[in-house]
């Protein structure tokens, strides 16, 4: 049965950020932005964090940061790579529901060539780079995406495709 919080995991440009606002609020929920946590904490934004305090730096507020949610009723955007490091996934299956965007690296492409400047992992990338960025973190990631709850194609990525998972799906163990 599902359960909140609800959290939305994907590659980073996946849409849980803009899919997650109007999930929340046809749920009528808090939404939260993991990374928007982390920046009103720490007073800086991401990128200014991985400047300051490496990737290393930056997971370990990630993961505490994650820990948080546990026992909030909301929709919760997840940084692309949360899921990826420490326990963090384990935490996600225990203490909600997670559902995984799954977008094509195509589509991936276009929207973080689009907003390269605010992602700090591919901010300096050329676009050749990029394409292989989203090829090797892909398959170094997807192993954890594919743990979730749920898998929504990107044909299935609406509120209303989520809702009908919630009330009348069942997750499914991978």
């Amino acid at each position: 049965m599902s359960k909140f919080p609800l959290y939305l995991i994907g590659f980073m440009a996946s849409g849980k950020s803009k899919l997650g606002k109007k999930l929340a609020k046809k749920l009528a929920v808090d939404f939260i932005d993991l990374d928007q946590i982390i920046e009103e904490e720490e007073g800086m934004p991401i990128n200014a964090i991985f400047n300051e305090k490496g990737e290393e730096g930056f997971r370990l507020i990630e993961k505490l940061a994650l820990h948080t949610t546990k026992d909030k009723k909301a929709v919760v955007a997840l940084g692309g790579g949360t899921v990826c490091y420490f326990d963090n996934m384990k935490f996600v299956k225990k203490n909600g529901t997670s559902i995984y965007l799954n977008v094509s690296k195509e589509k991936l492409f276009g929207r973080l060539r689009r907003n390269k400047n605010s992602r700090p992992l591919v901010r300096d990338l050329s676009d050749e780079k990029l394409k292989q960025f989203i090829d090797y973190k892909l398959k170094e990631r997807e192993k954890f995406y594919l743990k979730a709850d749920f898998d929504l194609s990107e044909e299935q990525q609406s509120v209303n495709s989520i809702l009908k998972l919630i009330d009348w799906g069942s997750p499914t163990s991978t």
